[in-house]
């Protein structure tokens, strides 16, 4: 075939189909990638800067208030991973204030200064109600799972305000994610993360997360709060509160499992 002969399918396509595929051509061309649009909604969660922030953590049973946990995370993301380095001291209740949680390098450790001892934790974790350690981590999605764009949809978020987005299928890509498989919504117009379903390995529906009380904290509109709702009891809530965010200086040091005794943090 010479180098400029055309193959015999497109020189007996009609007009028709010749328009139809041109639009189908432009079409894909306009549509961000998956892995983009998880990336421009990582940039919404996370400041991309080191940071730190306190969490406020409250289990709901029947909308009614049974326990809580507050906790302050600082989160450095890695220069070459792309994902976060994270520290978390807990500072309520006051049995457990002091205790550190660290990841690095995909390792989670938990650090008790009683005993002086750190042991290795899975993200998996329970924290308190349905929030487990892996929850409350700034982490990238984009990093920890392969996204698969699967079509636009209108759900409604967590104030019931209809929002339109694109719906992704997202699976386990790396040690660190938390789950093996997540269903995610983001809005088309703003990238704000909206919802997110969390599966276990066996295909199960473990929990269901709305992103809520968007506000301007660290330079642009970010969630404040997320609402994690249990899949098989649905009187089962918890709540993740943000605040106090400020960005922050954070030695690398810091996220070193050996420097943990010595670590003071204000």
């Amino acid at each position: 075939m010479h180098e400029h002969t055309l193959p015999r399918r497109l020189l007996l396509a009609s007009p028709a189909m010749l328009l139809a595929l041109g639009a189908s051509a432009q079409t894909s061309a306009q549509t961000p990638a998956a892995r983009d649009i998880v990336v421009a909604a990582d940039r919404v969660r996370n400041p991309g800067q080191a940071y730190r922030v306190t969490s406020t953590l409250t289990e709901y049973v029947s909308g009614r208030a049974r326990d809580s946990n507050v906790l302050s995370v600082y989160a450095k993301e890695g220069p070459r991973s792309g994902q976060f380095r994270n520290l978390i001291r807990y500072i309520q209740p006051p049995r457990d204030a002091g205790k550190i949680v660290l990841l690095d390098n995909n390792v989670m450790w938990f650090y008790d200064p009683a005993s002086k001892t750190s042991v290795r934790i899975s993200p998996q974790q329970r924290l308190i109600g349905q929030a487990s350690i892996g929850d409350v981590l700034t982490v990238n999605f984009a990093i920890d799972y392969t996204a698969e764009l699967t079509g636009s949809e209108t759900v409604q978020d967590a104030a019931r305000k209809e929002r339109v987005c694109h719906r992704l299928d997202m699976k386990a890509a790396t040690a660190l994610a938390n789950y093996a498989r997540v269903e995610y919504w983001i809005e088309k117009e703003s990238n704000l993360p909206i919802k997110a379903k969390f599966y276990a390995d066996s295909g199960r529906l473990l929990k269901i997360l709305y992103y809520r009380g968007f506000s301007n904290w660290l330079d642009r509109i970010r969630p404040a709060e997320a609402v994690i709702i249990d899949a098989v009891d649905t009187s089962l809530a918890t709540t993740v509160t943000f605040s106090e965010p400020r960005y922050q200086e954070i030695p690398d040091i810091w996220f070193q499992r050996d420097y943990l005794p010595r670590l003071v943090l204000d």
